[in-house]
């Protein structure tokens, strides 16, 4: 008998099972290949624009992502510098031997976690409660919580041109009949499609015709508490190539031939990451679209052609890749395919991630309906959080819109569901200036502490980077300077009005020209780089921050409006159908995650808020 039962090895799986475990509960983690725990099937890469805050926000909670990628990248890179701190991210590119590897070490020596090689093809269910799993030989596993991390395996399908394989990954086994199980027990269940490009030789690429991509010089860590990175010693580049006119041609001449456009997929695809001739298709009016050529491994020498996912037969991908500068050569070593998998639909889960179905079952990362490795660890993380708060008997984590990106993320699919695999974004996030790369720890890793990922030495680390922001944030406020020649000789030399009487270095750091750099020429001020970057932002942004924050402070005060669960929609009166039969189907905990859901307009809310201040709700649902 186990406390909890996770189900599949990949990224979501990973992170809740060494979350239950580590918070004491006896995990067993099964899947159907242990040697593809934590696999890349996909893009060797971890992070990117609001999917790299993710990673350090899991880190700020507790999680592994980022400690492990820190230990296993190839590059490492922040973006979108040029633009402001909300968009600011981290991007790493990710052996993908080595980042597996030392997760799969980290899981194995993890006390009370054990690891299990085999399919589960059913589930042990008692009056709607789960009780345990059932394995493909028949044999009976029970627990008292069991988290469902299946990724790209239920009943999956790989597809080339007008070929359909029923495998996963890397021909692998697909789980056959669980999403069936899943269907009879109430789930409705969706049918998507992701897909992932074609790698070729290293030595066939002419690198002299496509532009080098280096990763940054300094050290860069997702971890908090991390002080290495490899990428910082190894630092592999990529490179940078386009399709032309005539790649484009060759997509629309052989459109038919492709396994979406030739009728033969069922699934519908992802819409912020789409295959290349859905690119030609959807953009015609673009003459080019960007590739990049990314290593996978310094142990072997395949090149992942970033941004050409396709379906199409291999002699088109051929032709396609050829048709290419630099890979005029070209020669394969893996063809692109697309992957269609079951997944479930994610308004039947409660903001905890435990299913409002079947109790004490939890789901997280694909079957949710979503895409990407970091979306997953991010769900798996809480799924295993809360699975061990319930077992404890503790109201369950959920985090807030403004609180963090996960929290962003679990609202969008549990309010407003999806229907193709959803990509976080950070256009998606109302409150990015308060959800930034530089502080997920002082906005989540007193969450980890209190739950018990955060151990009191990491917690000390971070009260002591707190205490000097604000020593900082004092030391600049009271510290003034006249207006000497030498200091206007300097404002001038860096774009800025001269000065006329004394002034804070606060005031000066106010002017996005002035940096926290430029006081140390008066100031001592000897702390942390993370530390001054900080103080600078919150300086040189502080009237937009508190924006942000009011804003932030109305949406909390529906947040705090809680529904009870015994409340009768179709008895309110005055509300519209449509916005009756969706309160309905998504059953929200608050009056502001009511607010968001799709067909709940604000006279429905204000009359609904109305209601639960009279306090008189229907004891029975219909």
């Amino acid at each position: 008998m186990y406390d909890v039962i996770v189900v599949g090895g990949g990224h979501a799986g990973c992170e809740a099972a060494l979350a239950c475990a580590r918070l004491g509960q006896k995990t067993l983690l099964v899947t159907g290949n242990l040697k593809n725990i934590a696999d890349m099937p996909c893009n060797p890469s971890i992070g990117g624009p609001a999917k790299g805050i993710v990673v350090r926000e899991i880190d700020a909670l507790g999680g592994e992502m980022a400690r492990n990628i820190d230990k296993s990248s190839l590059q490492m890179k922040r973006l979108n510098t040029k633009k402001g701190p909300a968009v600011w991210a981290l991007r790493a590119q990710a052996d993908k031997i080595t980042y597996p590897q030392k997760m799969k070490k980290t899981l194995e020596k993890q006390k009370n976690l054990i690891l299990k090689e085999s399919l589960v093809e059913d589930l042990i269910v008692e009056n709607k409660t789960i009780k345990g799993v059932v394995l493909e030989d028949g044999t009976h596993i029970f627990s008292k919580v069991v988290i469902l991390t299946t990724g790209t395996y239920l009943k999956a399908s790989i597809l080339i041109g007008d070929q359909k394989k029923s495998e996963g990954p890397h021909g692998e086994r697909s789980s056959l009949f669980l999403s069936d199980k899943l269907k009879k027990l109430g789930f409705s269940i969706l049918r998507l499609k992701t897909g992932t490009p074609p790698r070729i030789k290293k030595e066939s690429i002419h690198f002299e015709e496509t532009t080098l991509e280096e990763g940054n010089k300094e050290l860069l860590t997702f971890s908090y508490d991390s002080n290495t990175s490899t990428a910082y010693h190894l630092q592999i580049p990529c490179y940078l190539t386009y399709t032309n006119e005539k790649t484009h041609k060759i997509i629309m001449d052989n459109l038919k031939k492709s396994s979406m456009y030739g009728g033969y997929v069922e699934g519908v695809g992802p819409r912020y990451c789409p295959s290349i001739e859905d690119k030609v298709v959807r953009f015609h009016d673009k003459e080019r679209h960007q590739l990049f050529l990314e290593p996978e491994s310094m142990y072997y020498d395949d090149i992942y052609i970033q941004g050409l996912s396709t379906s199409m037969p291999v002699d088109i991908q051929e032709q396609i890749v050829h048709s290419i500068k630099g890979l005029e050569d070209a020669v394969f070593v893996k063809y692109a395919y697309a992957i269609e998998y079951d997944a479930i639909d994610s308004k039947q889960l409660k903001p905890s991630l435990e299913t409002k179905i079947i109790e004490n079952l939890f789901t997280a990362g694909q079957i949710n309906g979503t895409s990407g490795y970091e979306e997953a660890a991010g769900q798996g993380l809480l799924a295993g959080i809360n699975a061990c708060l319930k077992l404890q008997g503790k109201p369950p984590l959920i985090l807030k819109r403004n609180e963090s990106y996960i929290g962003v993320l679990i609202d969008d699919l549990v309010t407003k569901g999806v229907k193709d695999p959803y990509r976080l974004l950070t256009s998606r996030a109302e409150y990015r200036l308060l959800l930034r790369d530089d502080n997920a720890d002082l906005r989540l890793r007193p969450y980890g502490y209190q739950i018990g990922l955060i151990d009191s030495k990491r917690y000390e680390k971070f009260l002591t980077k707190k205490q000097d922001i604000l020593e900082v944030l004092e030391k600049v406020k009271k510290t003034k300077i006249s207006p000497t020649k030498e200091l206007n000789d300097f404002l001038q030399q860096i774009g800025s009005s001269p000065i006329s009487s004394g002034i804070s270095f606060y005031e000066l750091l106010k002017r996005p020209e002035f940096t926290i750099e430029h006081c140390k020429k008066w100031i001592d001020l000897p702390y942390q780089e993370e530390v001054l970057k900080e103080v600078e932002i919150e300086i040189q942004y502080e009237g937009y921050i508190k924006k942000a924050e009011k804003e932030a402070e109305k949406m909390l005060a529906l947040e705090n409006v809680s529904i009870p669960e015994t409340i009768h929609y179709q008895n309110i009166p005055n509300i519209a159908s449509e916005a009756k039969q969706k309160l309905e189907e998504i059953r929200p905990t608050s009056l502001g995650q009511a607010s968001r859901i799709s067909g709940v307009n604000p006279s429905d809310i204000a009359i609904l808020s109305i209601y639960l201040k009279r306090g008189q709700y229907e004891s029975k649902r219909v």
